[in-house]
């Protein structure tokens, strides 16, 4: 099996890019893809640590795009450090999350709340700062609960202390991506909140714009909803894919390979990415 979908310190996960490898061959994993969020810097020291272990590794990000309702994240494949269109785009996102996280901590001052900069850097173990690390410092100031006590009442899309972030439209992205020598595929695709026809509809659009998969076999959905994606796939031409969304203690129900104990993505998966990249 093979895993296509993985967060390290270098955006939201709670393990270090060559740790993530390490679970991988641990898991029994014959490839496995580093998807950080809107950026490549983890791609090296994961990439040593494949070398080392004898297994294949996939370069990718994972970029958050515009859409509404529900949340679209566009998976990059093959995705390299460097110059170039997408790698452009990254640098345009991660300047945003500097910025973000300072007008994090002025909502969360003007909410009554004490906490600063500092405190939340104290969080990240030298990993690229954002959101889980507000969260692990909220609690251990024991102005919430839990983490996801922070998700849900301050820090999450409708919290109080929400603060949106910068977006690029998904055929922005695609294009940017193309234009790099990556593959895109649609992350988590029900993420997106749609109704099944406005579902297909939003897929056939992407698959009209360059998109080349569909995130089918995802660490959180069930066999009946992994099928389901995997026919819209098909119908439309997309290449199957999937992965765990793996984020280590931030997200500890789902595991590398696994998920969350029934996820078997099938080396096929990555097989048909290889060739279409080819082609």
């Amino acid at each position: 099996m093979i895993d296509l979908h993985t967060h390290s310190t270098c955006s939201d996960g709670s393990d270090p890019p060559g740790r993530i490898v390490e679970l991988a061959v641990a898991a029994g994993c014959s490839a496995v893809a580093l998807t950080d969020h809107d950026g490549l810097s983890g791609i090296a020291e994961a990439r040593r640590a494949a070398e080392a272990a004898r297994i294949t590794f996939i370069p990718g990000c994972e970029v958050s795009c515009q859409f509404s309702p529900g949340t679209m994240h566009i998976l990059c494949y093959f995705a390299e450090p460097g110059d170039g269109p997408l790698q452009s785009q990254l640098e345009r996102l991660r300047d945003d999350r500097v910025n973000r996280n300072v007008r994090l901590v002025e909502r969360l001052n003007e909410l009554g709340i004490p906490l600063t900069l500092e405190d939340v850097e104290a969080e990240t173990d030298g990993s690229t700062l954002g959101r889980p690390h507000f969260a692990a410092a909220l609690v251990k100031k024991g102005i919430v609960e839990s983490y996801q006590d922070a998700f849900d009442n301050l820090l999450a899309k409708g919290g109080q202390a929400y603060i949106p972030k910068a977006f690029i439209s998904a055929d922005t992205t695609i294009a940017a991506a193309r234009g790099s020598g990556a593959l895109t595929v649609l992350a988590h695709p029900l993420s997106l909140g749609l109704e099944p026809a406005e579902l297909e509809r939003t897929v056939a659009e992407l698959a009209e714009a360059g998109l080349a998969g569909l995130e089918c076999w995802y660490g959180r959905y069930s066999d009946e909803e992994r099928q389901g994606l995997s026919a819209i796939a098909r119908r439309h031409g997309l290449a199957a894919t999937g992965g765990s969304d793996f984020h280590g203690t931030f997200k500890p129900d789902l595991s590398i390979g696994s998920g969350k104990g029934d996820l078997e993505v099938p080396d096929s998966a990555l097989d048909e990415l290889v060739a279409r990249r080819a082609s």
